[in-house]
């Protein structure tokens, strides 16, 4: 389940694999549908899902630009994400599926970071996808999860830490990220 890092040309990739006991479809919809983004993915995405298309992600911590690079429905999805490119792979895996996150970095020093995000926002999607609520807030699972992802890839990989919060008014909900006290999006009954 934890993120693995490789350097590949003059970039780095965080690549994540988790068998999910869900149907393609379901998984598709958790990845792309904004009401199900908003559960685990860390900034609400402004934009459509057709290649070429601009995307803009917006929270607490600052937005940015993207763009969608490649879509073929309940298989691949690919974007820029700022500086990032975030590719998403869904294999049908016997009764459910197996979905590969990769992001391709370009700073060495956000890996163990970012890991740690994305093992987070990953076990969120899981949560989301079986319809229970995490155990823990997000920001004491990445804590936790964070340390194992400096071990693993050094400390060259963890120069740069969690970003802070840009200018959010006080008692404000980000704007990325599902409201913990608002009912989890339902899927559609007939996909498992």
């Amino acid at each position: 389940m934890n993120g693995e890092l490789k350097k590949v040309e003059d970039r780095w990739q965080l690549r994540f694999r988790r068998r999910l006991p869900h149907a393609p479809e379901k998984v598709w919809s958790a990845i792309t549908e904004p009401e199900h983004l908003r559960a685990w993915f860390p900034q609400r995405v402004v934009g459509e899902w057709v290649v070429g298309a601009p995307l803009r992600f917006e929270s607490e911590y600052g937005d940015f630009d993207g763009e969608v690079l490649a879509c073929e429905p309940r298989s691949l999805l690919q974007f820029r994400w700022g500086t990032d490119t975030i590719r998403l792979e869904i294999e049908p895996d016997g009764d459910g599926c197996m979905l590969t996150l990769i992001d391709t970095i370009a700073e060495l020093g956000k890996a163990a970071r970012d890991g740690a995000g994305w093992h987070v926002c990953l076990d969120a999607l899981e949560h989301d996808l079986a319809g229970t609520t995490p155990s823990a807030a997000s920001g004491e699972r990445w804590r936790a999860v964070h340390r194992g992802y400096v071990e693993n890839f050094g400390p060259e990989a963890a120069t740069i830490g969690p970003p802070e919060p840009v200018a959010a008014e006080r008692g404000s909900r980000p704007r990325g990220g599902r409201d913990q006290d608002a009912p989890a999006p339902r899927y559609n009954a007939d996909v498992p």
